[in-house]
């Protein structure tokens, strides 16, 4: 009895918040993919790796950058783990993230996947895309004053079924067709797909929305029936293939997809913050990498 209680005791010691364990690979990562100053003429204050693991943290704990400076002003022990003597200012963590490209998060991604060793692991991965709102206002007030939104930030992710990590994503406008992501996100998920002899043995779900010229064979995408009726063999023989993969339950787990989104807009929110276009769509991007490190 005695025993127990100190094993639990021990536990309990080694225990860690998860709040240190995002911080830890976050900083890893930015480390390992990004320069450690912007410029070589910057103040040197911080490193650039500091202040992305930081606006990482803010995305994950769905902070505002001002929010986010007065949350690292009580927390001694994460600020160790960054290595950072003093906070940073929220608009510092503002130009951190400005500065910042697409690529740049990418490669953290594709750092991330590789510490965790999915590449060639997956056999089934499924995409879908989701939309982030652009105000804050909820629905009630929309329906009362009649201003429903039109367009919105989408993000489009592949996701592995096995490990439920986003392999790879696509940002964009809504509405719109997802057609036009496919070719992109196939690029990318190669690398993650399960290979025999050399050839593909990974499927990829999507719904009919992905249905283009981009479909690879193995691809299980419903083709869309223009007119009620499909006349070209290879869109007829897909389409008995995706009927079957429903039969055989292997279709389903493109809803899969579907918890992801729910996950990213629980945890980290369903609104996009920026004003500016091209940190809008960026917004989706770093959702997708927060909820890898979440995993």
């Amino acid at each position: 009895m005695a025993q127990s209680k100190r094993r639990k005791r021990d536990r309990q010691r080694r225990r860690e918040s998860r709040y240190l364990r995002v911080a830890r690979i976050a900083y890893a990562i930015a480390q390992e993919t990004l320069p450690r100053y912007s410029h070589p003429k910057s103040p040197h204050i911080y490193t650039l790796p500091q202040l992305a693991a930081c606006v990482l943290l803010g995305f994950y704990l769905n902070l505002s950058y001002r929010d986010l400076e007065e949350w690292l002003l009580a927390t001694d022990r994460v600020l160790e783990v960054l290595g950072l003597e003093r906070v940073p200012d929220h608009t510092t963590l503002y130009r951190a993230y400005r500065r910042l490209g697409m690529e740049d998060w990418e490669r953290m991604r594709r750092a991330l996947l590789a510490k965790l060793g999915v590449e060639g692991e997956e056999g089934v991965i499924a995409a879908d895309s989701t939309g982030f709102r652009l105000t804050q206002a909820s629905a009630y007030y929309q329906s009362r004053t009649g201003r429903t939104y039109k367009e919105w930030v989408k993000g489009v992710y592949a996701v592995g079924t096995q490990t439920q990590l986003i392999l790879a994503w696509r940002t964009g406008e809504g509405p719109g067709s997802d057609a036009p992501y496919l070719s992109g996100l196939i690029r990318e998920i190669r690398r993650y797909g399960r290979r025999e002899g050399g050839e593909r043995a990974w499927l990829l779900l999507a719904d009919s929305g992905f249905d283009g010229a981009a479909v690879e064979e193995g691809d299980l995408i419903p083709p869309i029936r223009r007119g009620g009726n499909l006349l070209a063999p290879k869109r007829r023989a897909r389409a008995e293939l995706v009927d079957q993969a429903r039969l055989d339950g292997i279709y389903g787990q493109r809803w899969i997809c579907e918890t992801v989104h729910s996950v990213i807009k629980r945890k980290f929110g369903e609104t996009i913050r920026s004003r500016k276009r091209f940190l809008q769509r960026r917004e989706a991007a770093v959702k997708g990498l927060v909820y890898d490190l979440h995993r």
